[in-house]
Parts: structure tokens; sequence; C-alpha cells
């Protein structure tokens, strides 16, 4: 067999280089991930294909907050068949479908995941675990916090003097609220902030707000009655303390555009999107335009 020169042998290289990812399955794209961002599958992770066949060839990769069925049909459009996603595909923390066996709606949604071979794989837990947190790391981008954040806790900040209202205004401008719910004296001048994504819980929102070093507490959501009623109760004791609600979505989905920016970084020759679902709410007599 005539010696390949060296021209011809790195256009070979490249040509299987090429094929290989054109081959690339879900399976080896999510385990590719996880090496990538140093983590791995931990014991009853939420991180796993929640439908579609792992050996499915990916034809691109959608990276998304929620695959809500808008989504979902861009996602079809743009040709990405794996669907990164940070939150549930189907209604509660671990996807469990025992209650939605003969719901219309969880049916529409699967027959759709079906039809257009698309594979959906959340990536939640390890996206959280990856250093910087992928979530955190992106938010903190989008709201231009990166100067402001603490060198020893990413989740801490000393911002410039504002006042509870107009950090509210500046956040909801930022991320693209239609709605913010804010607890505490809004002409209140702050500097120390603290950032908890999504639905983070009581306990860290508290341990948050416990803290002499924040004011005012930047989060996604929590029931009324828990972390609600506690700044409630703090602000009418007369404590320097304050709640900024920008909704679960809201406060994580810069997350997932950062995921997207990230994954391109690892792989090369695949279609990668961001798609967000964006702000689930609107106010009353201003609903949102389609």
């Amino acid at each position: 067999m005539p010696s390949l020169r060296p021209v011809s042998l790195a256009l070979f290289v490249l040509a299987l280089s090429a094929q290989a990812q054109q081959s690339l399955t879900a399976e080896q794209a999510i385990a590719k991930m996880r090496e990538a961002a140093g983590v791995t599958a931990v014991p009853n992770t939420v991180d796993t294909i929640k439908a579609g066949d792992p050996a499915t060839v990916v034809t691109g990769i959608a990276t998304v907050i929620a695959p809500t069925m808008e989504v979902l049909r861009k996602a079809a459009a743009a040709h990405d068949n794996l669907i990164i996603t940070h939150e549930p595909t189907f209604y509660n923390h671990q996807d469990a479908d025992t209650m939605f066996k003969n719901d219309p709606v969880y049916a529409e949604k699967m027959a759709y995941i079906q039809e257009h071979g698309l594979v959906i794989f959340r990536w939640h837990d390890g996206w959280h675990a990856r250093k910087p947190d992928g979530i955190t790391e992106g938010w903190v981008k989008k709201a231009g916090w990166k100067q402001y954040q603490h060198a020893d806790n990413q989740y801490l900040f000393t911002v410039p003097t504002i006042t509870v209202a107009e950090l509210a205004k500046q956040l909801a401008a930022t991320m693209g609220n239609r709605i913010v719910r804010v607890i505490g004296d809004p002409k209140m001048k702050v500097t120390k902030a603290a950032y908890a994504p999504g639905a983070s819980g009581e306990a860290r929102q508290i341990q948050a707000l416990e803290r002499d070093d924040v004011e005012v507490l930047v989060a996604g959501e929590i029931p009324e009655w828990e972390t609600i009623s506690y700044t409630l109760d703090a602000v009418q004791q007369g404590r320097r303390k304050a709640m900024i609600l920008l909704g679960h979505y809201t406060s994580e989905e810069p997350g997932m555009d950062n995921c997207a920016v990230w994954l391109k970084t690892v792989f090369h020759e695949t279609n990668i999107d961001f798609i967000p679902a964006g702000e689930p709410y609107w106010l009353s007599g201003q609903p949102p335009k389609r």
C-alpha cells in the first residue's frame, strides 16, 4: 500500500474527525459534555434522558431552560434533535409521568417528541455542580455583576449604592421581566446582595438573608408562606432586609444561554442553539405580544 503524503494524511484525519462528529449519538454527546464539565452523575440525579432514543445521531443541539411546546417546535425547525434542558420536561422534578398517563397535554407533547425524533436530556445537577456554577456564571454575565462578585463566594455581591426599587427596575430591564415581585422598603439603599437562582429553597434563602453581608436577596421563586413571610417579618421588625423575586425561568435562563456558549467549545462541528422559553407571566391588562 502506497504511503500517504503529509497533506493527504492531514485531510484523511480531518475527514475521519468530521465523520465521527457526524455520527455522534445523543448518549456519546452527553458523556462528552459531562467529561468536559468535570462532573459525574451522582446517585438519584435528575440528569437523565427524559424522552427519545440515546442512540439517535445528533443533528444539532439546543440548550433551553425548559422544553415548552414552543421551544420544541423551534428546535425541530432548526434541526436540533438533542435538547439540553435545565428544568423538567413533564411538570415535576423527577419527570415522573405516573399522574399524566392519560393526560392529553402530556400525550400531545410526547407524541411531538417522538414524531420529530427528539432526545430530551436534563442538565440540572451537573450544570450547577460545574465550577463555576454554569447557571450563576451566565446570570452574572447578563446582570453585568462580574466586577461586584466576591472572590470567595460566587453568590455574594457588593454593588454600587442603589435603592431596592431602582435595583428591581434595573434587573427587570436587564433580564427582560414583565413582572418582578419585591418585599421590603423600596427607598432603602443597599449595596450588599446575594443571588439564589431558581427554586433554591427556604433554607438556602433564609440562610442568605440571615447574613450581615446581605441586605437584598435576588431569587427565583418560593412559596409565599416561606421566605416571603420571613422577609416580611424582618422588614416589619425594622431590619435592613429585602427580597426581589425574578421568577424561576428568568432567574436561571441566562445560565442556559451560557451553556450554549460553553458547548461550542466542546462540540466544534455541531450546530448549537440557545432557545429561550421566556417569562411565562404577564400583567393583567398587558398580555404579551405574539
